[in-house]
């Protein structure tokens, strides 16, 4: 347990209860609903024990913000790609084949400890947090929080939409026209993802290999799987949405999240990150196009 801000009430407090008085008593905490998420949380202490929401203030007591001891047994000794990093945030390139966070040792955010700088910030968190996820099989940028306010921030600017997320992906088949819009619910939630083609490759297993850009507008749990699979046009390596198309044995799914724009939950200033997505994308299809045309190379 870690105390991060202690407080001890002044004389003439009378008649106030904790979630009255606590509101904006501590700088981690800018929100009525942060504070009675913490109180829940049990991370509000008056005179050494859990406070509750309905308890009454007195003169003198002390009242403390402590953090929850959430770091793991042992790090998680994986190096993950930093691109960008201070003491608010970070921006991590995650590699496809691990988890982004969960009850498993082996996640991302184990790892953290093992690539960042610890923050300096007075409300830093004792454990980095990622702000929104990124599949098992997906590679790509991952933004990550090492402050509560940064967390609060970034997660309303995912709430609002306002963080945009650029992905390239390598699709079977050849798609109509150069860009789309595909409006379908998943799981009765309203869905959006615009794409547009780069490049169309011949393939003598698929006809077509499509390299996309991909744009959700909205976040559903593998959303942009199952919009192009329901398309017709599967991601490449997709084992869960594959639909009976051709599967490539240990060479991964080819989704990757190679941009992402957002504003700094400090400083305002509007961020902007861009990645290459793996280099089996372009191996891919290059030897795609080589074998098809040793095939046709003398019709």
């Amino acid at each position: 347990m870690i105390i991060r801000h202690t407080h001890t009430v002044p004389e003439n407090i009378t008649s106030v209860r904790l979630s009255d008085y606590a509101n904006g008593l501590f700088p981690q905490i800018p929100s009525r609903k942060g504070l009675n998420k913490a109180i829940k949380a049990g991370t509000i202490y008056i005179d050494g024990k859990v406070g509750n929401t309905g308890d009454w203030i007195k003169t003198g007591q002390k009242i403390q913000l402590i953090e929850l001891d959430k770091k793991p047994a042992k790090i998680y000794q994986f190096d993950l790609p930093v691109i960008y990093e201070d003491d608010y945030l970070a921006v991590i390139n995650k590699p496809a084949g691990i988890v982004v966070s969960g009850n498993q040792f082996h996640t991302v955010q184990n790892a953290l400890l093992h690539n960042l700088q610890p923050s300096k910030v007075v409300d830093a968190f004792q454990l980095p947090r990622p702000v929104h996820r990124l599949d098992h099989a997906t590679s790509g940028l991952l933004l990550i929080a090492k402050t509560t306010t940064a967390n609060m921030a970034l997660s309303q600017q995912f709430e609002n939409k306002t963080i945009r997320k650029r992905y390239q992906a390598v699709v079977i088949g050849q798609l109509a026209g150069e860009k789309g819009q595909i409006n379908e619910d998943i799981e009765g939630k309203m869905a959006i993802t615009k794409y547009e083609v780069l490049q169309v490759t011949p393939s003598l297993k698929t006809q077509y290999l499509s390299l996309l850009n991909l744009y959700p507008l909205t976040g559903r749990t593998h959303q942009l799987r199952i919009h192009l699979s329901n398309l017709g046009h599967p991601i490449l390596g997709d084992k869960l949405y594959h639909q009976d198309q051709p599967l490539l044995k240990g060479k991964g799914l080819f989704l990757c999240a190679v941009e992402l724009t957002f504003e700094h939950p400090v400083s305002k200033e509007s961020m902007n990150f861009n990645i290459d997505p793996p280099n089996k994308f372009e191996y891919r299809l290059s030897q795609e196009k080589r074998r098809f045309e040793s095939r046709y190379s003398d019709f």
